[in-house]
């Protein structure tokens, strides 16, 4: 009796439920210990490396697939389908980096956090419950067991943390968040359409870029800016026009035909512009206006942003692809 029950037992899942938690946790301690010492960007980008591995392990050893369905209007050059082998655990690590560093490099005022990781998870649960009837029901009801307790503990610590805020959530948080969303995604086989619910991350970091990697001076701290009448305008960051480097130009440029910067010059050949945030942005489009107006308004861009991704994933996939 003991043999036929240690068989029946699902081995499997429970190894990739191990693995999803201890990847978890090793985020949190992360995230503790960035709140504490202020570690180097360089470090929060090797550790989510280190604690994505179980994920990746669980993966070769479970499933090892890494071929992807190529768009129809590009399988005339390279087939139906790819194998990309080792490109794919390399995708599907920087998904890991990105989604812990995302939610952390857009946050800075109150209910930010919170709020946009409670929109991302609720999508997440729309979509694992469209999809839990189809072929990999399995994998989106993994996503389940760990996306509805993340939406109940996320809503409860939202109200404490919203404007204005009795809770500060910290990194420990962003990385607890980042990291939840990119278990769910890899161990539920849709790590490409989780990519869609985190536009707005997306966008914030491509416009981060120019600071990010120190192409123009980036600051320990990019929030916007509290001024006398208890408004929140852009901060901004200054720097040497010599000291620029040529791509740091470039982007400057580009952001300049887009009108999504404002740079002012000052003597001594001194640029100063706004600092490169999605936060910073919308207070240069909207004017100085109060925290949490600011909060509502980025929270209204990430629902905005998740109805689209829908409008992806379904209506428009099938342009490309045979669903």
């Amino acid at each position: 009796m003991l043999q036929n029950d240690t068989a029946l037992f699902p081995h499997s899942e429970f190894v990739e439920m191990l693995a999803a938690l201890l990847s978890i946790c090793c985020m949190l301690l992360l995230g503790f210990a960035d709140d504490v010492l202020n570690l180097r960007w360089r470090h929060k980008l090797l550790l989510p490396t280190i604690a994505s591995l179980p994920l990746l392990v669980v993966y070769y050893i479970n499933f090892n697939s890494t071929t992807i369905i190529v768009p129809k209007p590009l399988r005339d050059i390279f087939g139906v389908s790819v194998n990309l082998g080792l490109l794919y655990y390399v995708y599907m690590g920087m998904l890991a980096v990105f989604c812990t560093n995302a939610i952390n490099i857009l946050a800075g005022i109150n209910g930010l956090e919170t709020g946009q990781s409670l929109i991302i998870a609720i999508s997440i649960l729309i979509f694992n419950l469209i999809e839990l009837s189809g072929d990999c029901g399995q994998a989106h009801l993994f996503s389940l067991h760990f996306i509805i307790p993340f939406i109940s503990v996320t809503f409860a610590l939202l109200k404490y943390n919203w404007y204005p805020s009795e809770v500060f959530v910290g990194d420990t948080y962003c990385y607890f968040a980042g990291m939840t969303f990119a278990v769910v995604g890899i161990l539920g086989h849709f790590s490409k359409t989780m990519l869609l619910f985190f536009l707005p991350q997306i966008f914030n970091f491509l416009y981060s870029i120019p600071q990010l990697f120190h192409f123009i001076n980036c600051p320990r701290h990019r929030i916007p800016r509290l001024d006398k009448y208890g408004t929140l305008s852009p901060s901004y960051a200054e720097c040497n026009n010599n000291n620029i480097s040529p791509i740091g130009k470039m982007c400057l440029k580009v952001f300049s035909i887009f009108n999504i910067i404002h740079i002012e010059e000052k003597p001594d050949e001194i640029i100063k512009c706004n600092n490169l945030t999605l936060i910073n942005l919308c207070l240069l489009k909207m004017g100085p206006t109060n925290e949490k107006t600011l909060t509502i308004t980025l929270l209204i861009v990430q629902f905005v942003c998740s109805l689209f991704a829908f409008i992806i994933r379904y209506p428009l996939a099938s342009l490309f692809y045979d669903v």
